[in-house]
């Protein structure tokens, strides 16, 4: 069997502005997939599986990780993107909440757990 890679999706109302973000301000290479639909290609990744109780349903989200997280929020900050508060501590790294266009929040940390993408590099 090969897996060879996943596919996330971002759903927003702002979609275009949204591309030009992760075009412009991310500088995420990319391919058109169909006239104006870009896909990204994403840095090194890496999935974690976290428990649920019996009674939650299952989900799934997208973080974001960096190395520095303060520099890398007033970096964005200074390229437009709203950075909700400043950096918190949190058990396995420090956060920070970013909002895309459309609304679209994404977690941004610095981990302070192993990674799995040093496997990558």
């Amino acid at each position: 069997m090969a897996i060879t890679g996943i596919h996330g999706l971002f759903y927003t109302s702002q979609p275009d502005e949204l591309r030009a973000v992760l075009r412009d301000v991310f500088k995420w290479p990319s391919v058109e997939a169909h006239p104006g639909w870009l896909i990204f290609a994403l840095p090194p990744a890496e999935l974690g599986v976290h428990p649920v109780d019996s009674g939650e349903k299952p989900r799934h989200e997208i973080s974001l990780m960096c190395d520095e997280v303060k520099s890398t929020a007033d970096e964005l900050r200074s390229r437009g993107i709203e950075v909700r508060g400043e950096p918190q501590q949190a058990g396995f790294g420090i956060t920070v909440t970013i909002v895309l266009p459309g609304g679209v929040e994404v977690l941004l940390y610095e981990p302070r757990h192993p990674t799995a993408i040093d496997l990558q590099r």
